[in-house]
């Protein structure tokens, strides 16, 4: 019999919230049944496996991410728009490195739910680079270069990559400031021509 009150639901929450203290990479069945105070056997009544498992974190994450994107860019446009979304990413990965690492997992086509995470956060980046009348291969790319940026850095600090004793918000302000730069420009061919 379940125990009183654990559901699918209920595990995954639990689950995101151990993969932020003890790492993604950390994060066991066994060690998840030892929390919630059951046997292992026992998590199989509410999910499939530790891969359904994964799936559900990424899942969820992604959304959450979005949502708080989404949240910090809404009355803002172009740089304004760019830097609040930017800060938000940065501050929510570094609250919740577990998940923050689920987000990284790429879904596959036949998981809806996972897909439509996926979009939600590609959507709130397009949204934001609209008020650069950016479209097709232009918005794409500048999607990646935004992604690439933004994670590398988080991912670099989150790891403690950042030694030198210059401040890391500093650094972060002078890539954020970058990227509007970048953005502004971004439909100017006359650079990419010159190659």
């Amino acid at each position: 019999m379940p125990r009183a009150g654990l559901n699918p639901s209920r595990v995954i929450q639990e689950a995101e919230q151990f993969a932020d203290e003890i790492g993604l990479a950390n994060l066991t069945l066994a060690g998840l049944a030892t929390r919630l105070g059951i046997r292992q056997p026992s998590l199989y009544k509410h999910l499939e496996s530790m891969d359904a498992l994964q799936v559900g974190i990424a899942t969820r994450a992604k959304y959450e991410l979005a949502d708080t994107m989404a949240r910090s860019a809404v009355g803002r446009s172009r740089s304004a728009a760019v830097r609040a979304m930017a800060y938000a990413y940065r501050v929510w990965a570094i609250a919740h490195p577990g998940r923050y690492a689920a987000t990284q997992r790429a879904s596959t086509p036949d998981d809806h739910e996972a897909t439509s995470a996926d979009q939600a956060i590609l959507n709130v980046v397009i949204s934001v680079l609209a008020g650069y009348q950016l479209t097709d291969d232009d918005a794409i790319d500048a999607t990646r270069a935004l992604r690439a940026a933004l994670h590398g850095f988080v991912t670099l600090e989150t790891s403690g990559g950042f030694g030198l004793p210059a401040s890391i918000d500093r650094s972060f302000d002078r890539l954020v400031q970058g990227l509007e730069v970048a953005l502004d420009g971004w439909t100017d061919r006359t650079a990419c021509q010159a190659r």
